[in-house]
């Protein structure tokens, strides 16, 4: 199976990078299953439910989201009646609107799960163990048996955590990618048990910029400590940035990855 991951798409930038370019990308690279995180798709602060339609009729299978589910208040019931949508399994105790993960029917019937979790490490709130909410729904759906390849979005701050997750899922995942600090990392690799990694997929948002903001109110707090206006996303012509995997149907073990950048500032890569 040949999949798509996106990072983090960054405000009007990004969803019209994604808009541009997806389908296109899908043809080029006979693409089979798309995931997109869409956490900072709304003016760089959650997904509403237009942009999150957006992003599906542009070439998305599946979005995932992050610590901002749910800034855009209509996201709580959108996502109630858009399965394609994940939230994090491990955003809140109890009664959470939608579903941390979900099996996806991708080409050929064959079945794809994605997950995500967020982490705990310099995060702003003390979210739930990550790993055990990730272990049980691996068990439920083992790579090569239920679901011929399977997605962890490790969403967090530390590299250090998402090489954990990495390691932790090893041989029973197809792909684990981590997001939300939206710079692309170069440990591009597939672990020892047939696991693709890649610790951030970065964004998908103009690099001209403060991590996908405008530079002068960032830059202006980090030279003086003191505020003047708000965070407003950059609107340079966007990167597409984040990971090309193909798997064996038959194990779901990851026989190929890439990183992906298209577009934009950043230097270009992807599958030739």
């Amino acid at each position: 199976m040949k999949i798509l991951f996106l990072g983090d798409v960054m405000g009007r930038a990004g969803r019209a990078a994604v808009a541009e370019r997806l389908r296109k990308l899908r043809d080029e690279w006979r693409l089979d299953f798309v995931v997109v995180n869409g956490e900072n798709a709304s003016n760089g602060m959650g997904l509403s439910g237009d942009h999150a339609k957006s992003l599906l009729d542009a070439g998305a299978d599946c979005i995932t989201l992050g610590d901002h589910a749910f800034d855009q208040k209509d996201m709580l019931q959108f996502i109630q009646n858009e399965p394609r949508v994940i939230r994090p399994l491990n955003i809140a105790r109890g009664d959470v609107p939608g579903k941390g993960f979900r099996v996806f029917t991708a080409r050929a019937g064959r079945k794809v799960l994605v997950t995500q979790a967020l982490g705990q490490v310099f995060m702003k709130q003390p979210y739930s163990d990550p790993f055990s909410a990730v272990d049980q729904v691996l068990r439920a759906h083992p790579r090569g048996g239920m679901v011929q390849a399977a997605i962890v979005d490790m969403h967090c701050e530390a590299t250090s955590e998402k090489m954990g997750m990495g390691h932790y899922c090893d041989s029973r995942v197809s792909l684990v990618v981590g997001t939300h600090t939206h710079i692309p990392t170069a440990d591009t690799q597939i672990l020892p048990g047939g696991t693709a990694f890649q610790a951030d997929a970065g964004m998908c948002g103009d690099y001209n910029s403060v991590i996908g903001m405008e530079k002068t109110e960032p830059m202006r707090r980090f030279v003086t400590g003191m505020p003047k206006s708000r965070f407003t996303p950059a609107l340079g012509e966007a990167t597409l940035s984040g990971v090309y995997v193909e798997t064996d149907d038959r194990t779901g073990a990851a026989t190929r990855i890439e990183m992906v950048r298209q577009g934009g500032r950043l230097s270009q890569c992807g599958p030739s």
